[in-house]
């Protein structure tokens, strides 16, 4: 536990990318948290509140290009907002300093090296380090984040879909073999980057799935869910791009092994959840909407059965920046170092 009075030191490497961004906008408010250090993709050195004009008056901090020394003389823990495939590179490096990471991209979640080759075409390079990785979904490996000094952020499609469909999977009373997420996302879950199938005129006023029966989220799915409910989990998990800047709607269709009806599930559903602040289950068969976790660390949840078909569907909502990527980053950190789990995230 961290002394009252002493703040973390943290640095976020890939700073101007989508996730970075709100990395900074949530730390910036952190009760007890100091920003050292922040880097990005820019060849001039800029300070970030020129880079982001609405934190003026609130941080006063240079952006400069990826300095690995730098990050860990001024830091004791790092965020690697960075692509997938280049985390890999400098873990080890913060590490080795005794430095603590969260990583944020893909590069530490999939603990079979192989599968990780298959989805993302390249050798994992840092197998060691591999071993150690903590899958950072606090509502289940919360104690493990506590000792951990290397934590894989769960991506965004996976936080939503594993949440949704942990209680009923876990308890017995979905079929492991019949589950379908139909997931819908907005645009910044591409990242910020330069892509014709992102660019405003392609996205606006259209509606598309992609990369179906093959999206590198699928093995982090089954891989979570049978970890967590010491079952063989098998998904069908089709993607969707959505006309808006964030959030995450997945819609998950489930088979039932077991005679329930809408009030039984939701009691599972809040039972299981009951001690998770960042988790909300609605009442009364409600059903929640993107609007209603916009800019927050929430996921949202609501279900209802169709008895006649044994069928289940739940419907989960988050913020693919938020409890999808930054917010969910924070709230790993605030476990690392032995803050208040809430710390930065309820405003």
């Amino acid at each position: 536990m961290k002394p009252k009075n002493k703040k973390l030191k943290v640095g976020v490497v890939g700073a101007t990318g989508y996730t970075g961004e709100e990395l900074i906008r949530i730390l910036v408010r952190h009760p007890r948290v100091e920003i050292v250090y922040a880097s990005g993709k820019e060849d001039r050195d800029i300070k970030i509140q020129e880079i982001f004009p609405y934190l003026r008056n609130r941080i006063d901090l240079e952006c400069k290009a990826f300095s690995a020394d730098e990050a860990i003389e001024k830091s004791d823990l790092v965020f690697l907002s960075l692509p997938h495939t280049v985390s890999m590179q400098y873990a080890p490096l913060f590490l080795k300093a005794g430095k603590k990471v969260v990583d944020v991209s893909a590069d530490y979640r999939l603990k079979n090296e192989k599968v990780y080759e298959k989805f993302y075409k390249v050798a994992h390079r840092d197998l060691a380090n591999l071993r150690h990785a903590v899958y950072g979904l606090p509502e289940v490996n919360r104690e493990k984040i506590r000792t951990s000094r290397l934590v894989a952020n769960p991506g965004c499609y996976p936080t939503g879909a594993i949440l949704g469909a942990l209680p009923g999977v876990r308890q017995g009373f979905f079929d492991s073999d019949a589950i379908c997420i139909d997931a819908k996302s907005g645009v910044t879950g591409a990242g910020r980057k330069a892509d014709k199938a992102t660019a405003f005129s392609e996205v606006n006023e259209s509606f598309k799935a992609y990369k179906l029966f093959e999206h590198q989220h699928v093995p982090e799915i089954d891989q979570e869910l049978g970890r967590a409910s010491h079952k063989v989990v098998s998904v069908v998990f089709v993607p969707h791009l959505l006309p808006l800047n964030r959030g995450i709607l997945s819609t998950i269709y489930v088979k039932l092994k077991k005679e329930i009806d809408t009030k039984g599930l939701l009691d599972v559903y809040q039972k299981f959840y009951a001690d998770e602040l960042f988790v909300k289950v609605y009442k009364n068969g409600a059903l929640p909407e993107i609007k209603n976790v916009a800019f927050t660390n929430f996921c949202d949840i609501g279900l209802r059965v169709n008895e006649s078909k044994k069928l289940a569907v739940v419907v989960v909502v988050i913020d693919n920046l938020g409890k999808g990527a930054a917010g969910q980053a924070v709230q790993n950190m605030n476990l690392m170092a032995g803050f208040d789990e809430t710390d930065g995230l309820l405003y």
